[in-house]
């Protein structure tokens, strides 16, 4: 059985793409520098591999904490290394000479 589409959710200015439109499509690479220039079309088309390079990289330290620590870090889930790392910078503020 097919599926309805809900009414509320079409959109006439994005229509749902069709076999008839995949078949007249072409690849980016093909129809990109005629829409906004060589340059701009060679820079969108190039690979992205990684990450974004950030202006200030965390460094990497091997450090000795209790467990009980660690373990009350780990429990509020993912980030917790970046919590961790917010609490030393709270103490460092609060501390400053």
């Amino acid at each position: 059985m097919p599926h309805k589409p809900n009414p509320e959710l079409i959109d006439d200015e994005a229509p749902e793409a069709t076999e008839e439109w995949f078949a007249k499509a072409h690849p980016a690479k093909d129809v990109l520098s005629g829409l906004v220039g060589d340059a701009a079309a060679k820079e969108m088309l190039k690979p992205k591999r990684g990450r974004p390079p950030v202006a200030q990289t965390k460094e990497h330290v091997n450090i000795r904490l209790d467990a009980d620590i660690v373990q009350s870090f780990r429990r509020t889930g993912a980030g917790w290394q970046t919590r961790l790392n917010d609490a030393l910078r709270d103490w460092l503020r609060s501390h400053a000479s």
